[in-house]
């Protein structure tokens, strides 16, 4: 044999290992694109699972969110009219206030004269006791 036929016999060599490993390979990378391929439909399935229950889910907030907005309408006269209420009261609070001012003005200025009255009357009571008892001795 003459090393050119050597030469060519180590190159069909090389070239059969070569196109051996690549077809290993390209095998395991049709395995692992199988696989992802799988993974991918599990999940596509997965995820319109989870697509109808959000669907659903969305459903079920809107439907609760108008029950609540519903129940928050109907509340409202319930508010005013406890503003009114509470305005009233503040009126009816501030007249009592009015009055009470009133009053202890009022009473300031008979203070004096009721206390000039329990004079007179400590007096008088006096007087009609010494008379009495002068009239006792008598």
């Amino acid at each position: 044999m003459s090393l050119v036929s050597i030469s060519l016999l180590i190159i069909a060599l090389a070239f059969a290992f070569i196109a051996i490993f690549v077809a290993i390979t390209l095998k395991a990378a049709s395995n692992t694109l199988a696989s992802v391929s799988t993974t991918l439909e599990k999940m596509e399935s997965k995820v319109d699972g989870i697509t109808t229950e959000s669907e659903q889910l969305m459903k079920k907030t809107n439907a609760l969110a108008e029950d609540v907005q519903h129940k928050s309408d109907a509340l409202n006269p319930l508010f005013e009219s406890l503003q009114t209420m509470g305005t009233s009261m503040g009126n009816v609070n501030h007249s009592l206030q009015g009055m009470a001012e009133s009053v202890a003005a009022a009473s300031g200025k008979t203070d004096d004269q009721v206390a000039k009255a329990i004079r007179w009357g400590d007096a008088a009571m006096e007087l009609y006791l010494k008379f009495k008892s002068r009239k006792n001795k008598q």
